[in-house]
Parts: C-alpha cells; structure tokens; sequence
C-alpha cells in the first residue's frame, strides 16, 4: 500500500471515529486488487479498505448496508470516501474459515467441530440466497445483475483462454464452442430468481467466536441456489472429504425445503452441472493469477482442483451431450504437465517466540490458528531487582550465570519444553503452519528473554522447524 494511500485512510479514520491511530497492520491482498489495513485506535479498531474500482465499491457498500438491514452476518460500514475510493469497516478478525479447516483437520478425517460449522454457514447461505434477495437494489450488482449466458460463457472463455491454452491442452475451438452453448443453455433452465453470492469459499467466510460471518458478495447478482453451494463444497484447496460433502448436499436440500418447494431429482442434476462450471471457472482464475501473472500460490491449488474434476466426471449425468468438453475435461485429468504443476509439498512448522513486558501487554497473535502459550515468567526470581544487573538482558553471561546458579529457571523452562514439545509434534504431523509461544516478565529485559533465547536454542535442536525470535521490549527500546 502507497504511503499516500495510508495516510489518507488513517486521516479518514481520525476524522470520523474523533480517535487517534496508535499502530496500523497491512493485510495480505488474496485473488483481488483491494487494500485492507487494519487502523488500531486508542478506543476502537476497524478496517481502512483502498479499491480504486468505484463500481465494486459500491455494489460491496449497497450489498453490505442491505445484508445488515436484513440481520445476516457482514461487517458494517462505518464511513466512506467515494472520491478517494475508500471506506471504513468493521474488523472480524483473522480466522477465515479456510486457516480454521487447515488448523483443525485431524489426520484424514474431517473433524465434526467443522462439519457443525458448516451447518451453520449453509444455514445462512440459504437466507442470503432467499430472505437476502427480497428489496435488493440489483442496479448495484457488478459486473452484470444476473449470472446469465453472457456471465457463463465469459467465464468458460476465462478456462479456455488461461488454463486450458496455458496448460497447452488440444482442443477444437469450433466444437468446444458448440458444447459451451449446450452447457450453458441446460444450465440457464435452472430456476435462478435468488441471490448469488459469486464467490461464496473458504477465504470468504470469517469465524468470529465460532460463527460464521461473509465477506467479498461484492460480484453477487441473480441466479440459481446452486452455484454457491458449488462454490462452498467443492472450494477446492478446503479438501472436504466426499462423504462430507455429499452429507452437507443433503442437509443444504433440507434446510432449503424449510422455506420453499424443490424438485430433489432436478436439483441434484443442475447441482453437478453448476459443480463443473465453478470447477472450469476456479482452474481458469488459477491459471491467470498462476501461469499468466505468475504467482505461485494459486498454482498450488491445481492438484486439488484436478481431484474435484475427476469426482464430479464421474457423477455427471447431464442430459445434453457435450463431446468436446469431455474429451478437453479428460485430457486436463490426464495431462502430465498439470500432474506435476503445484504439487502438494509438506509445510515447515513456523514457530513465533517473543519476550514481552506485562507493562504494554501480551503480544498481538497474527499466525492463522489463534492460539499457542503464554508464559509468564514472574514467579522466577528477579535479576532486575539488583542493581549490577539492571542495565543487562537475559543474553548477557552474567545474567544467565544468575538463572543457572540463584532462580529456579532450570524447572520453569523443563516444564515449558515439555508441553510445547508436545503441540509442536502435534502440529508438525497435522502439517500445520503455525505456532506462538510468548514470555512475559514485568520489564521485558531479564526473564523472559532468557526464557525466549532458551526455547528456540532447544527447539532448534530438537525439530526441523523455523524459528523467529522476537524481543519487543528490546525493539522498542532501540537496542
């Protein structure tokens, strides 16, 4: 984010809230060009958002201010600029559902805490899709008000011209049109009077205290109950189990009957078909932001994608015949090249330890899993209260001869190990990414640093992880 950029929404913020910012925080961009910063105030905290698309903005703000008025989960709009392309909202946290499904998977199973979580947000993609639609302003949508033939066959065109192309698969241009036109004219007889929320995925649902709340329904239109569970069970680097998928299909069917008649058989058909075309829509943006933009990350989600495709060829039954897509389909499934493209690697344990003073309070934790240790180290006798050691930190000899020989440091740091050895085992086998351990003493300066300085000597020695190592007193003092 430019410096100007910053600036003007921190100035946006003051002015509005009557607040002064105290520390602002970058977030990461995902598959969009929107800036997010989060503004920490001294009474509140909210987020800066910068989008110089003034269309996407307002669809996002009109959906926004709709949603709330109808009781669904979004975040609030706290202020906007139009002329400078920015506005203020609320701030949910870190913990998309995605980091949530990577911290809590257990082995090959799906934890059931996950699958009542996904109850819970079907349970609210139905009300968005059906309460949701009822007074809202379409001409807000963006690009188009309807997820219509036009919106289908430029997202087919997406898959065709940056993946398969890209990929190098061999396709006749003419007869893959055709099949375009009869897919896309069997999915149109779906009846497509509800909100669709576009891009309804893991990245784009937020857990707050163990709910669901919705982001990024800014390309939302017109269109088929359909698609966005597509997008939700079929969300490709989520993983879900099939069996897990197949039982939320059935719950979704359910919970929609509650409101309204539909025609299960029929549903179930379409349902798959809307699979296919997310699948084809999803591998067209990997390829963009992946071969063309070259960012490697969105490669990564390829081989998971490939596993969705040859599931969903398998339980296709359509009732149009589509030759040439099947054949391209098949040899995307069979292409060597897309084989070893983003291959799933194994991820190094990251481990955060940090030495902190209680007297400017524990550390923000920033990893993707919302937890770890903080220890506080207290309870050890003081160096710091002595006056040769004042001046000195847990890394200076003397001091450590101090902990060695006058503290009962040596028990503190052998119960410390073992129940961090503990998680990070754990973790390393869950292929988690992340953990924090922090230690905290009155000064920031004595205990623990030395207790931080410890634990990284012996986790280095004892696991393959990676290490930083933090002491925030010592930074904010300039040493």
């Amino acid at each position: 984010m430019k410096q100007e950029i910053k600036n003007a929404l921190i100035q946006l913020f003051e002015s509005w809230a009557d607040d002064k910012v105290v520390e602002t925080e970058l977030l990461p961009q995902s598959g969009s060009y929107r800036e997010y910063i989060r503004l920490i105030g001294q009474k509140r905290i909210v987020l800066g958002a910068f989008n110089e698309d003034k269309k996407e903005n307002h669809a996002f703000v009109s959906f926004s201010n709709h949603f709330a008025s109808k009781g669904l989960p979004v975040p609030k709009i706290y202020h906007q600029n139009e002329a400078q392309n920015m506005y203020l909202l609320q701030d949910l946290g870190n913990t998309t559902l995605f980091d949530y499904i990577l911290n809590l998977r257990v082995g090959e199973g799906f934890a059931n805490d996950l699958i009542v979580i996904y109850k819970k947000i079907i349970n609210q993609l139905v009300r968005f899709q059906i309460e949701g639609r009822e007074g809202l302003d379409y001409s807000a949508c963006y690009p188009r008000d309807s997820f219509d033939k036009q919106s289908m066959i430029w997202d087919l065109h997406y898959f065709k011209y940056y993946f398969l192309k890209l990929a190098k698969i061999p396709f006749d241009e003419q007869l893959l049109e055709n099949d375009y036109q009869n897919f896309t004219d069997y999915l149109l007889e779906a009846p497509r009077d509800y909100f669709l929320y576009r891009d309804f995925q893991s990245r784009n649902i937020m857990l707050v205290n163990g709910e669901p709340w919705f982001i990024d329904y800014q390309g939302g239109r017109k269109g088929a109950l359909q698609y966005d569970l597509a997008s939700l069970l079929y969300d490709a680097k989520a993983d879900l189990p099939q069996e897990v998928r197949d039982e939320l299909l059935e719950y979704y069917i359910q919970e929609v009957q509650k409101v309204q008649a539909v025609d299960v058989d029929a549903f179930r058909s379409f349902f798959h078909g809307y699979v296919l075309i997310r699948i084809m829509q999803a591998m067209g943006a990997y390829g963009f932001r992946g071969f063309y933009e070259r960012k490697e990350h969105f490669l990564k989600s390829i081989p998971f994608a490939l596993q969705n495709l040859n599931i969903i060829l398998s339980r296709l039954n359509l009732p149009v015949e589509l030759p040439e897509l099947t054949m391209v389909l098949n040899a995307v499934l069979q292409s060597d090249f897309l084989k070893q493209v983003g291959q799933k690697e194994k991820i190094k344990l990251h481990v955060e330890i940090n030495s902190f003073s209680y007297r400017r309070g524990i550390p923000l934790d920033k990893t993707t899993n919302g937890g770890g240790f903080v220890f506080d180290c207290r309870a050890i006798h003081n160096p710091g209260r002595y006056p040769e050691y004042v001046e000195m930190t847990g890394k200076d000899q003397s001091v450590i001869d101090f902990f060695k020989e006058r503290s009962e440091m040596d028990d503190f740091l052998q119960s410390v190990y073992a129940i961090v050895d503990m998680s990070v085992n754990k973790y390393i086998k869950r292929n988690f990414h992340d953990l924090q351990v922090s230690f905290g003493c009155t000064g920031g300066r004595h205990r623990s640093v030395f207790s931080a300085e410890s634990l990284a000597k012996h986790l280095r020695e004892k696991f393959d992880v990676n290490i930083s190592l933090r002491h925030i007193e010592r930074e904010i003092e300039g040493e």
